[in-house]
């Protein structure tokens, strides 16, 4: 097990390095490139000259990986060219938000979709089973900008279940420790601030949550299915064994290997699907960062510290989903 965890931490590092050169390269040859979104319209010749050779772009490109890959090992990710506030800062803001989100969108797909799934297995051809399908198909056919707008319209200004946008209510107290509005609240004994960002989180969270789960639903649907036929569940069954140990130890077990591997692709797309969900909420996390780094003045720095944000999130999350496969399936220990 240690030489497996090994092993893919040694996978991480040469993927975050390999995707960290990508990145650099990349927003150094984009149109208009650091130099011109600093200067503005104030990029003369002379002025564009004195900025390159003092940013050092002028030195040869591995020169500056280099010099890019030192100040982010000891966490210096630069400035904000909008702001001018250190990236790290930046993004220490926004993150917590988008994590909160993510979670609880996961939270929301999991724990719908496993048992949605393997209902729908168990009742094969059913109305249950025939709904849950043409349901999946609805969840992943709507953009999700769609149907925020949809669930914002209708739920928050027809009939006022929920509040249209951010994360808390104005004048709400609330005392920041992690970033995590919910969390805080539960922490500092603030319970009603706790319940409002709570309740400004559920909407969001179901927005974010519909093409997940919908994927969750149809992977759990299909892998109890195959489980379903194998010998084994028909021996268990002969043997007159019990049908709650049946279902959890002969079928949602072997079932869920896919489904596992699943919730991790899902967990590191939920940022992507968050860049939308977060500008129609107003949320202020990462996906709002995005926009404004790209629409608000091209903040070079904050979105290079975004996508690897993003990547390390991708990867750990993968890791930890390689990893849970040996607890789930004694076979892959032994391999």
């Amino acid at each position: 097990m240690l030489r497996v965890i090994v092993r893919r931490l040694l996978q991480l590092v040469v993927t975050l390095i390999a995707l960290s050169a990508l990145i650099f390269v990349w927003l150094r040859n984009l149109p208009g490139g650091p130099v011109e979104a600093l200067l503005g319209e104030r990029a003369t010749p002379e002025r564009r000259a004195l900025l390159i050779k003092a940013l050092g772009y002028d030195q040869p490109i591995l020169v500056q990986y280099g010099k890019f890959m030192q100040r982010v090992l000891t966490g210096d990710l630069g400035n904000s060219i909008r702001t001018g506030d250190p990236v790290t800062d930046v993004i220490a803001r926004a993150f917590p938000a988008t994590i909160e989100l993510a979670v609880a969108a996961m939270i929301i797909a999991v724990g719908l979709g496993v048992p949605l799934g393997y209902l729908a297995a168990r009742y094969r051809g059913r109305l249950l089973d025939n709904l849950t399908i043409a349901g999946t198909l609805l969840g992943i056919s709507i953009p999700i900008f769609f149907l925020g707008y949809l669930l914002k319209d209708v739920l928050t200004q027809d009939i006022h279940w929920f509040p249209p946008s951010g994360r808390i209510s104005t004048g709400m107290d609330n005392t920041s420790v992690t970033g995590f509005y919910v969390l805080d609240g539960l922490l500092t004994r603030e319970f009603d601030a706790s319940a409002d960002a709570l309740w400004h989180l559920i909407l969001p969270a179901i927005t974010l949550a519909t093409i997940p789960l919908a994927v969750i639903v149809r992977i759990t649907r299909a892998s109890v299915l195959d489980v379903l036929n194998e010998d084994y569940v028909r021996t268990a069954e002969a043997k007159g064994l019990r049908h709650r140990t049946i279902r959890g130890r002969h079928i949602l077990r072997n079932a869920l290997l896919p489904v596992v591997t699943t919730i991790g692709l899902q967990t590191g797309a939920l940022l992507s699907g968050a860049v939308l969900t977060e500008k129609v909420y107003n949320w202020g996390g990462l996906g709002t960062l995005i926009t404004d780094s790209i629409s608000g003045g091209r903040d070079y720095p904050v979105l290079q510290a975004i996508i690897l944000l993003a990547a390390l999130v991708f990867v750990v999350v993968n890791l930890l989903v390689d990893l849970s496969y040996a607890f789930i399936d004694p076979r892959v220990r032994v391999r």
